[in-house]
C-alpha cells in the first residue's frame, strides 16, 4: 500500500495539471458517484490536501472529492484524450482542456462538502499527518506519552492511523532503526532522550522518503551504495526488505520478524 510520502507525490503530480483549472470533464465511475459528475464538472480546482494515505482534492464551490489508494488503486496524470497502458479499472477521471488525471482500481471513493469533511468515517479518527508542516518532534513526544498510546509496543503504535497517519510498513521499520530503538518496547517504556530521538527521526525519515521518492537512508550512504554498484531498491533502504543481510552501520545481520501481521525489519546490534 503506498505511504504518505507517496500519496503526497501524487497530490503534486496531481496540482501540476489541475489547480487552478476548470473541470471540462468529470468522470466518477462508481454508479453511486455518477450523479456528481454534475457537482464538479465546470469547477475550479482550489488545492489537492493529503491526510495521511487519503488524497483530498477541494473545489471552488466548497464541494470536495476524497479518495484513498487503498492496496491496488493508483493516480495516472495523461495528456487529455490518452489513456496509460493499465489491466486496472478506471474509477476517477478529471479532465481540464489539455490533461487528465485518472485514478484507477480504488474503491474508497466518495463526494463532500468540504465543510463537513470532519464527520468522515476515518479522516475523523486519523491523527496529524506526518508530513504536515505543523507537526513537530515536540507533538510526537507529547503523543507517545498519551494514555491511548502508550500502552502500545512500538511495532503496533507506528502502523496506527489514530497516531500519526501516513505511516506504513516500510516507515515503520526505517524510523524505528534510524531511532536505534527495538520495535518490541511500548511507547511508556521510552525515556526522554529515546522519545525526542523518536520523534525527530519520525520526521527527518518521512520528508527524506518524499523529496527522493521513496529513499530512507542518508543521502550520502545511499550515493556511495549506488556508487558500488547497487540498485535502487537495493539501496533505499537500511533495513526494510534486508533479511540476513548486514546493516550498513554496525555489521550484524538485518531481522526479520512479524508484529501485527506486517514483516518488521530491524537491526538486533543497533536496535536492542
Amino acid at each position: 500500500m503506498p505511504e504518505g510520502p507517496e500519496i503526497r507525490r501524487a497530490a503534486d503530480s496531481i496540482e501540476q495539471v489541475l489547480k487552478g483549472q476548470a473541470m471540462a470533464k468529470v468522470q466518477l465511475m462508481q454508479p453511486k458517484l455518477s450523479k456528481h459528475n454534475k457537482t464538479l464538472q465546470g469547477h475550479t480546482v482550489l488545492s489537492v490536501e493529503t491526510r495521511g494515505k487519503a488524497l483530498l482534492t477541494h473545489f471552488d464551490h466548497g464541494w470536495s472529492l476524497y479518495s484513498h489508494n487503498q492496496l491496488y488503486g493508483r493516480w495516472y496524470i495523461m495528456p487529455r484524450g490518452e489513456l496509460p497502458e493499465t489491466q486496472r479499472k478506471l474509477r476517477v477521471a478529471l479532465h481540464t482542456d489539455d490533461h487528465s488525471a485518472l485514478l484507477y482500481s480504488a474503491s474508497d471513493i466518495s463526494v463532500w462538502q468540504t465543510e463537513n469533511l470532519w464527520a468522515h468515517h476515518f479522516l475523523s479518527k486519523i491523527g496529524p499527518d506526518i508530513l504536515s508542516p505543523a507537526l513537530t518532534a515536540k507533538a510526537i513526544d507529547k503523543r507517545l506519552q498519551e494514555r491511548q498510546f502508550s500502552g502500545k509496543s512500538l511495532s503496533s503504535l507506528y502502523l496506527d492511523q489514530a497516531f500519526l497517519a501516513g505511516i506504513g510498513n516500510y516507515l515503520r521499520s526505517e524510523i524505528l532503526f534510524a531511532a536505534g530503538i527495538n520495535p518490541l518496547l511500548k511507547a511508556r517504556e521510552l525515556n526522554a532522550a529515546q522519545r525526542a530521538r523518536l520523534g525527530r527521526q519520525t520526521l527527518a525519515i518521512s520528508q527524506r522518503s518524499y523529496k527522493m521518492e521513496g529513499v530512507t537512508q542518508p543521502v550520502k550512504r545511499y550515493r556511495q551504495l549506488l556508487k558500488g554498484g547497487l540498485s535502487f531498491e537495493q539501496a533505499r533502504f537500511a533495513v526494510f526488505g534486508r533479511e540476513a543481510k548486514l546493516c550498513h552501520l554496525c555489521g550484524q545481520p538485518v531481522k526479520r520478524i512479524e508484529a501485527n501481521a506486517r514483516n518488521l525489519f530491524y537491526c538486533g546490534g543497533c536496535q536492542t
